[in-house]
C-alpha cells in the first residue's frame, strides 16, 4: 500500500434499487424490490453501526448504485450518523438526473455531501435509446442547476461512448455538451459487453473497438483542452477535484463496503457482501455475516497487482517494471523515475498492464 493510501480510509454503500435496468447493466441492481428500501436502509445502518466500532476516521464516502436518489434522502443520510466521518471527508452521491430536486439536495448538503456524480451517459436521445436509458437529456442542465444552487461545487459527469447508431458527431456533441456545464470531474467509459445482459444478447449491438478508440481520442482532445486533467484512464478532472475515493481503489487503499454486492479491502484482505437485497436483510436482522467471498494475495501477487493499478494514473510506475515492448506505449509522468500510458497506450491498457513485470 502506497504512503498516501495508508493515510486514508473510505467507505462505500451500493443502493440496489433502480427504474428501470439499462441494457448494459450486469451490477447487482432491481426494478421489483422497491417494497424493500425501508427494511434496507435499515439493514445498512446497522451494518453501518456495528462496523463503526473498528473504523478509523473516514476520508471518502461514496454512495452508488443502482441509483442512490431512488430512496428516501433522510433515511439514506442517517447511515452515516452512525459513522466516524472526517469533517474534511470526500462525500459523493450518485444520481439520476430526472430524480434530482431541491429538497433532496438540501438534505445530502445538511447530512454532509459535496460531491455529485451524474449518470449522463449521453446528451443525444437517440443514443441514450441505444443504451436502454430512458432520462430526459434537457433534465442534465436542470439538475445540475439544482445541484449548484444547493452549494455542491464539485460535479462529475458520466458519459459512455460507444453505444450502437452513436456517430462521432453524436459523441462529440454529448462530450460538448457535458463541458458546456463547466463539471470539476468528468468521467467517459467505454461501453462494456457484459455476460448475462440484454446487450450481451444483441450482438447487433454490440460496439466496435476502432470507433471506441476514435471516440477516446476525441473525447482526450475536448477535455484536456476545456482545462481537464486526465488522471486515470476514464477520468479527467481540474487539479485538486481528481475522485479521492476512487484513488484509494488504484493506490490499493483500504475501504469498507455496506449493503448488497459491496466490496471491501481491509488489512489486505479483501471481502464482498451476498448479492441479493433479501438475503442481506435476513442477515443482518440474525446478526449473521453478510460476507459471501474474500480473497488474499500473497506478497508478490500484491506488488505486482500494485503496478497493474498505479498504470492507469498518471503517475505511473517506475519505468524498470515495463518492458521494453510496451515502452513505446509509455512517456515520462511527473514523478521521477516512473512512466505513465501515453494517450495511445491507454487505448491498449490491458496489453501494458499484463506484461508488467
Amino acid at each position: 500500500m502506497t504512503a498516501e493510501a495508508t493515510q486514508k480510509f473510505g467507505v462505500y454503500l451500493h443502493v440496489p434499487f433502480c427504474v428501470r435496468r439499462c441494457d448494459y447493466c450486469a451490477f447487482a441492481t432491481w426494478t421489483d424490490r422497491e417494497h424493500l428500501i425501508d427494511e434496507y436502509l435499515a439493514a445498512c445502518r446497522a451494518q453501518a453501526r456495528t462496523a463503526s466500532t473498528d473504523l478509523p476516521d473516514i476520508t471518502s464516502v461514496f454512495i452508488g448504485g443502482g441509483t442512490p436518489n431512488l430512496v428516501p434522502a433522510d433515511t439514506l443520510m442517517s447511515i452515516f450518523r452512525e459513522l466516524p466521518i472526517a469533517p474534511t471527508a470526500e462525500f459523493t452521491v450518485e444520481c439520476n438526473p430526472d430524480l434530482v430536486d431541491r429538497q433532496q439536495m438540501e438534505t445530502y448538503v445538511a447530512a454532509g455531501v459535496n460531491r455529485v456524480s451524474l449518470g449522463v451517459q449521453s446528451m443525444v436521445p437517440h443514443v441514450l435509446a441505444s443504451l436502454g436509458r430512458e432520462h430526459n437529456p434537457d433534465n442534465v442542465h436542470a439538475a445540475v442547476e439544482t445541484i449548484r444552487d444547493a452549494g455542491i461545487t464539485r460535479l462529475n459527469l458520466d458519459l459512455i461512448y460507444g453505444a450502437n447508431g452513436e456517430s462521432i458527431e453524436d459523441w462529440k456533441t454529448s462530450v460538448e455538451s457535458a463541458l458546456s456545464l463547466h463539471p470539476e470531474h468528468l468521467s467517459t467509459y467505454a461501453l462494456t459487453v457484459e455476460p448475462g445482459t440484454p446487450l450481451a444478447e444483441d450482438v447487433d449491438r454490440h460496439p466496435d473497438d476502432d470507433d471506441q478508440a476514435d471516440k477516446y481520442l476525441l473525447a482526450d482532445d475536448l477535455i484536456t483542452s476545456a482545462g481537464l486533467m486526465n488522471y486515470e484512464i476514464s477520468n479527467w478532472a481540474r487539479p485538486g477535484d481528481e475522485c479521492q475515493h476512487n484513488m484509494l481503489y488504484w493506490t490499493q487503499g483500504e475501504y469498507l463496503g455496506l449493503g448488497v454486492a459491496a466490496h471491501s479491502h481491509i488489512a489486505q484482505r479483501r471481502f464482498w457482501s451476498v448479492r441479493t437485497p433479501e438475503r442481506f436483510i435476513k442477515a443482518i436482522e440474525k446478526g449473521s455475516s453478510v460476507e459471501a467471498g474474500a480473497e488474499e494475495l500473497g506478497p508478490g501477487a500484491w506488488a505486482l497487482e500494485g503496478r497493474q493499478l498505479a498504470i492507469r494514473t498518471s503517475e505511473g510506475v517506475l519505468e524498470e517494471f515495463v518492458p521494453h515492448k510496451v515502452q513505446h506505449l509509455t512517456e515520462p509522468s511527473n514523478v521521477a523515475g516512473k512512466v505513465k500510458l501515453s494517450v495511445e497506450g491507454r487505448l491498449l491498457a490491458n496489453e501494458v498492464s499484463i506484461s508488467l513485470q
